[in-house]
């Protein structure tokens, strides 16, 4: 039997390091199809039953956040950041390209996580990621908190809703969310910030165009 690979020699080896349509100035290793990607990921590193590959893609969430951060940089400067669900690290970089003291990513796919940390190195900025589940507890203190597109699945959307108050009201941070309105964004609880039209694949999405808005909590 071959010995699985190394994941960051994976993630080179079946990615092409690309710009996002909407932040052309960000580069990621992203994949151009999904199932290739998926299936290589069992074969070649050894492991079954892996997550999708929701790090080989570039969101309509993730790429709408990034581009109004990018756009608005002292939301960041100066600021401890935290990624929650960050896939592969974009709004972690954009958020790094803006001054950020410090970014943590977090994703509880390894593969994930090796991906931020590539993209971060090709960007020239530095990230901290983990694989913790950051949402099993209050989360770590931040001043800014980032969500890209994790309202697709019901019982995370309702962790991620939980956490994301229970620490604005903490800590104060302030959150923002990138999100096309997927089955499970809670409407009502977010005030809109910003909107995008976000260019994204239709192998993943039901259109070539995504109506995508930045969102953060709603006021009391």
């Amino acid at each position: 039997m071959t010995a699985p690979v190394d994941r960051t020699v994976f993630i080179s080896a079946n990615t092409r390091l690309l710009a996002p349509p909407l932040v052309p100035e960000i580069r990621l290793h992203l994949a151009e199809e999904s199932l290739p990607i998926w299936r290589k990921t069992e074969e070649e590193l050894g492991e079954m039953n892996v997550p999708p590959p929701f790090w080989a893609f570039a969101w309509a969430g993730g790429q709408a956040l990034a581009r109004y951060l990018l756009d608005n940089p002292d939301i960041c400067r100066g600021k401890r950041v935290l990624d929650l669900g960050s896939g592969s690290g974009l709004t972690a970089i954009a958020a790094a390209i803006c001054g950020a003291t410090h970014v943590l990513a977090a994703d509880i796919d390894g593969l994930a996580v090796a991906a931020s940390h590539l993209n971060a190195a090709a960007n020239h900025v530095t990230i901290e990621a983990t694989t913790d589940d950051l949402l099993a507890a209050p989360l770590p203190a931040a001043d800014v908190i980032l969500v890209g597109d994790l309202f697709y699945e019901r019982t995370l959307a309702e962790r991620v809703l939980t956490a994301i108050e229970a620490s604005g009201a903490a800590h104060g941070a302030r959150v923002l969310i990138g999100d096309p309105q997927r089955s499970y964004f809670p409407r009502g609880r977010f005030d809109k910030l910003s909107e995008y039209r976000v260019p994204v694949t239709r192998e993943l999405e039901d259109a070539e165009i995504k109506q995508t808005a930045v969102w953060t909590l709603a006021s009391a």
